[in-house]
């Protein structure tokens, strides 16, 4: 079974009250298809089914490997380095 070997990365847990939607397609006008935050940071970006993949990007550019979901009802993390899913909440 596979196991994230990121846990001591992550530092923001709770999700914020309002979420607008991804950051970065904000800001260009994309869209996106269900949204992460980054538990490093808090950062909210798209999914891999959304065109741009932010939360991915935001993960490898800013060397912040955990992103929960941040989608009504969802409790799972994404460690995007292991490849694994697990629910931490």
């Amino acid at each position: 079974m596979a196991v994230c070997s990121h846990l001591d990365r992550i530092e923001v847990t709770e999700l914020p009250a309002s979420i607008p939607g991804c950051e970065e397609c904000l800001k260009i006008g994309g869209r996106w298809v269900h949204l992460r935050m980054c538990e490093t940071c808090g950062q909210i970006g798209c999914c891999d089914s959304s065109p741009n993949r932010h939360a991915r990007a935001h993960a490898h550019e800013a060397d912040h490997p955990v992103a929960r979901s941040a989608e009504p009802g969802e409790d799972w993390s994404w460690c995007f380095v292991d490849e694994v899913a697990f629910v931490i909440h």
